[in-house]
Formats: structure tokens, sequence, C-alpha cells
């Protein structure tokens, strides 16, 4: 029973201070921190032995290794090997060669000041890419390379793991124990050809068996037996759940089994830091604090120096720099990890690990104000070059806002036409970029009335609002249709909601990013099921035109909700009557041809090549008769 009250307890509690973390961008892992340094011995005594609970979640460790092997097949690692390697090698070498110099301070011996050093030049993963994914910049120049860093950490964490039972053996030189290493590479061979060549067998057997959970319980048996042999060979035990998850990830099972264990992965890793929040000796912290404090200022300086260095080593935008230096700058989750299994092997002492887990703590809590000084820094490192405002005596008719994807494709059919248009963007290199195929493109911001003006605004017939931000192509809108009413203004909507917003300015006409792709997918979906071609572009034809139309029907009511709904389910009950329509009209001249040719086509099923050769060749006349 006093199980059942603490596993309450600790769920009640997560279930309200790990949202109340995530909402003030603190993160979860701090909210499952705090859950246990309350519940822990040191401020309410509920939990009056940690550890129990520790070896118990210790397997939330083992289920998110296991679930990072699957996500890095071979094949991909290999793709990105330069940059995860190098920039990797950069980051975690340079970062511990700083942070070194703390274990000696402490007492440490040198090789256990060593492992200190690494373990403390680990980020946390889960912390910044939260952060980049929030502010959609993980496919910046920034963000790739902080992946990359924090990939290699992931990687790095698995020997850091496997040293731990040599160093607590014997701390101050290296194992000459050659049975003990000869045992460990036979186990790591042993499982690594279980895992490639067995289980593969073993998952493909029980998936026709089509019984959930038994494939559930296969991959919990995976995990645990892969990690239980690991540790027999005196390995980690999250070793053999990585080794189990890379054989694993390049299979057709591999999204069905994370699917599987994600759910105990989530729940066993957020004990896991609950666990580690009981095991901080508080009152050691407050009696400590300035340590601690400097400890995590060190930490994040030193992570941040080698950063900036690499960033600029590796020749990254110096606008990127900054936000590099101080996206990973933190502790990581791994730290916790790390830091309680060398307690656990007798490496570490208790009292040291606690400072150094409160020491992350401070620094991951930190993780959110020190990007956004970053962004500040990088935003002051700008190109300070003025944008420009001599765009000659031409004034072509269309002025296309933003060369980006879009704008260039838009910009290479005018071109190929023969009209002359003038693009602005205020992106300097890519403006030098396109600049050398001949284009009439400019360094100039759009959102400027000025430099709009100067570009011949007044005098073009069209202007072509081709921008990536929303709030940047809204506010040219404005200024367009405010100071140039008779001006026509196509815009590039990046959805329907913003596509509404376009239309309230008075925007003439607007596109929606991935509408027409999506269509012409659409058809050639349609074409590989088997659908005529006439049938296909017919059908795609009259979803695009009633949906255009949808779009201007719920326009008049965007804000009433039940209005909103209504005018949909009543267009889609529309759509559906004129998908039928077009099926019976096909069916009909399919049975008007078979009965005028005089042969056995009325018994050909819809999807016979005679009838569809015939149906093509009759679409394409018709289009083309459109088209003259």
């Amino acid at each position: 029973m006093d199980f059942l009250n603490e596993a309450a307890v600790l769920l009640g509690a997560a279930i309200i201070a790990v949202p109340l973390f995530q909402r003030f961008g603190l993160g979860s892992i701090l909210g499952y921190l705090c859950i246990g340094l309350l519940a822990g011995p040191s401020v309410s005594g509920f939990i009056a032995e940690p550890e129990s609970v520790l070896h118990f979640s210790e397997f939330g460790v083992v289920m998110l290794l296991f679930i990072i092997g699957l996500e890095l097949e071979p094949r991909r690692l290999w793709s990105m090997r330069k940059r995860l390697v190098g920039l990797g090698s950069l980051q975690l070498a340079g970062c511990a060669a700083l942070l070194t110099p703390v274990g000696l301070l402490l007492g440490l011996p040198p090789s256990i000041a060593i492992f200190l050093g690494l373990t403390l030049a680990l980020s946390s993963t889960a912390f910044a890419l939260q952060v980049l994914n929030e502010r959609r910049q993980l496919a910046t120049p920034h963000g790739q390379s902080a992946f990359a860093m924090l990939l290699f950490q992931d990687l790095a964490v698995i020997p850091l793991l496997a040293l731990l039972p040599f160093l607590a053996g014997r701390a101050d030189a290296a194992p000459d124990d050659g049975w003990v290493i000869a045992r460990s590479i036979g186990v790591v061979i042993a499982a690594i050809a279980f895992g490639r060549l067995v289980f593969p067998r073993v998952l493909a057997l029980i998936a026709r068996s089509d019984v959930h959970e038994i494939f559930t319980a296969a991959a919990l048996f995976l995990v645990l037996a892969m990690a239980l042999i690991m540790q027999w060979a005196g390995l980690s035990m999250a070793l053999g759940a990585f080794l189990g998850g890379v054989m694993l990830a390049d299979t057709a099972y591999r999204h069905e089994l994370e699917a599987n264990i994600e759910p105990f992965k989530g729940l066993l890793l957020g004990l896991f830091f609950i666990a580690v929040g009981m095991s901080v000796d508080l009152a050691l912290v407050l009696d400590n604090l300035l340590l601690v404090v400097g400890l995590a200022v060190l930490m994040t300086f030193a992570k941040t120096l080698v950063l900036a260095l690499i960033g600029w080593l590796t020749r990254l935008p110096r606008t990127e720099i900054p936000r590099l230096a101080t996206i990973i700058s933190q502790g990581g989750e791994f730290d916790f990890v790390l830091l309680t299994a060398a307690v656990t092997a007798g490496v570490l002492d208790q009292r040291i690990a606690s400072l150094c887990i409160a020491a992350v703590t401070l620094s991951m809590a930190a993780t959110p104000f020190l990007y956004q000084l970053g962004e500040k820094v990088g935003n002051r490192l700008k190109e300070t070059r003025p944008f420009e405002t001599d765009f000659g005596d031409e004034t072509p008719p269309v002025i296309i806002a933003g060369l980006g994807r879009f704008g260039q494709m838009v910009a290479r059919m005018l071109k190929m036409q023969g009209v002359s248009f003038t693009a602005l963007d205020p992106n300097i290199a890519q403006v030098e970029f396109i600049r050398r195929f001949g284009s009439r493109i400019f360094y100039a911001d759009a959102t400027r009335l000025d430099l709009l003006r100067a570009a011949g605004i007044d005098k073009a017939r069209i202007l072509v609002i081709a921008v990536d931000g929303e709030h940047t192509a809204l506010t040219i809108a404005r200024l367009a249709k405010s100071h140039f009413p008779e001006l026509t203004v196509y815009a590039r909507a990046r959805n329907r909601h913003h596509a509404w917003q376009l239309m309230e300015i008075g925007v003439d006409s607007v596109v929606r990013e991935t509408f027409a792709s999506s269509m012409e997918m659409s058809v050639e979906v349609l074409k590989g099921l088997g659908y005529p071609s006439a049938n296909a572009i017919n059908a795609v034809r009259t979803f695009r035109d009633f949906d255009n139309q949808l779009l201007k029907d719920t326009y008049t009511h965007r804000n009433d909700t039940e209005r909103l709904m209504a005018t949909e389910k009543a267009a889609m009950a529309e759509l559906k009557s004129l998908f039928q329509q077009e099926l019976n009209r096909g069916r009909g001249k399919e049975s008007r041809r078979a009965e005028s040719s005089g042969d056995d086509t009325q018994d050909a099923e819809p999807g016979d090549v005679s009838v569809q050769r015939e149906t093509i060749h009759d679409a394409d006349t018709e289009t083309t008769t459109r088209s003259a």
C-alpha cells in the first residue's frame, strides 16, 4: 500500500508541476527535479529512501538509449559523419579540457577528473531541441551544428558509461585485466549478431500472430535482455540497449518498436529525474551555495567560449555564432545519468555529485534566458551595410518582395516569358548569389515605404509578396494597399488563416504556398492507384475549385466558429455530390462508348487498359482545346 500511495502522489505532482514548468519555458526535466526535491528527504521526507526509486527508474535511461539507437540508422550516421565527428569531437574535447581542472580542484585523481570534465561537457538535448523547435531554428546553420554536437554527445555517453566499471576497479591506471576486456568485446560482438540476425526473425514471427501486446512484450524483453547481458559482462546496461536499438534501426519494425517503448520510456525517465531530485542534499547545496553558483557559471562560460571558437573556425555567419554558443552551453540530462551512475559504481563521492547536479540544474534553468541574450547579440552583429536606394531608371511592371525558394520560381517564369521585374530581398548573401545569374535584385527591405517608392512601385502594375514571414507579408501588404490602392497585389500565404488575414487587407490574389504542389501530387497518387488520367485530373480540378471557393465563402464568418463549421459541413456534402456526378458522368461515357464500338468493352472493368487509353486521349484533347 505504501508503494501505491507514493506512486499516486508522485504522478499527481507530475501532472501539476510538469505542465507549469513547460508553460514558463523551463522544460519538463526541471519540473521532475523539483518534484523529487520536494518529495525527498531534504524537504518533506515523504520518500525517505530515494535509492530504491532510483534503482528501479534506471530502466528509463536504458529505454531512452534504446530509442536513440533506433533513431540512428547506420546509413544516416554515415551520411553526416564529417559534421558529426568533426564538430562533436571538437566540442567535447574542448569543453572537457577547460572543465577537467574543476575535478582536480575538488581533489579527484586525474583519471576521474577527466571523466568529470567529459561529463560536464555534455549538454541538454531535450532543452536545446525544444528551444530550437519552438523558434523554428533547427534548420538554421547554428541549429544544424548544435544538432550534430548533441548527437555526438548522445553517442559519447555510451563509452563514458562503459568506463565506469574500470574506473571503479582502478581509477589511477588503465585496466590490465585481459580476460575482462576480452569477455566484454565478445559479449558486444555476440549482442550485435543477435540483434542483427536473430531478433528481427523473432519479431517477424510475432508480427504474423497479430497480437499487439505480445509485440510490446517482445520489445521490452529485447531491451531488458540486452541490458542484463551487458551488465553481466561488466559493462553498462545502457550500452546493450543502445546497440540493440542501432541493430534494429533499419528494419521494418523500427517505428512499431519505438511506439511501444515510448510510453514506458517517458514515465520511467520522468521517475528517474524525480529520483535524482530526491538524492540532492539541499542542506549541502545551501551550505555551499557560492560553490554551486560558481561551478554553474564556470561550466556555462567554458562551454560558451569553446562553442564560439568552433563557430568561428567553421566559418558560421557571425550572426549565428552567439546563438550556437548559448543554445548548448548548459549541462545536460545525461550529466544526471553519469553522475548518479558514478556514485553507484563508487567512482564519485555523493557530496561532489550533489554539488555538480545542482550546478547543472541551475545552468539548465538559465538556458532560455541565455539563448535570448545570444539572439540579441546575433542581431546586433548583422550586416551594417546600408540598404540600396539606387534602383536605376528602369521601371519594370512587376516587383517581387522576397526572392527565396517561392519567389525564385515566379521570377524564373517571368524571365522565360521576357517579363522584366525588380526583386527586393534583405538577405545580402542571397542578393549577391542571385546577381551572378543576371537577375535584377537589390538589397532592400520591402517593409520600408521609402525603398518601395525608390524601387518604382508607384509605376509598377503588380506586386508579388513572396516573403517567408507571415508578419512581414502582412506589413508589406498593408503598405501597398494603403499607399498604392491601384496596384494589383499577389501574396504567398502560409496557411488558410494567413490567407484570410491577407484578404482582410485587400490583397487581390492569395496563393497558399503548398496548395498547388499538393494538388499536383494528388493527381499522381490517383494515377498510381489506377485511375485514368482524365478522371484523376478532373477529380483534382473539382476539389481545387471547390476549396478555393470554400476559402472565399468561409472568409465572411471566419471568426464565428459555429457558422464556420456549418459552412464547411455543407460544403463537404456539396463536394461529395460533385464527385458522385463526375463518377456517374464517367460511367455514362464508358457505357455509350462501349455500345457504339460493338465489341466486348462493355464488360471491361473501370481500370481496363483499353478504356483508360481512350479516356486519356479524350482528356488530352479536351485540355488542349480549352487551352487554345
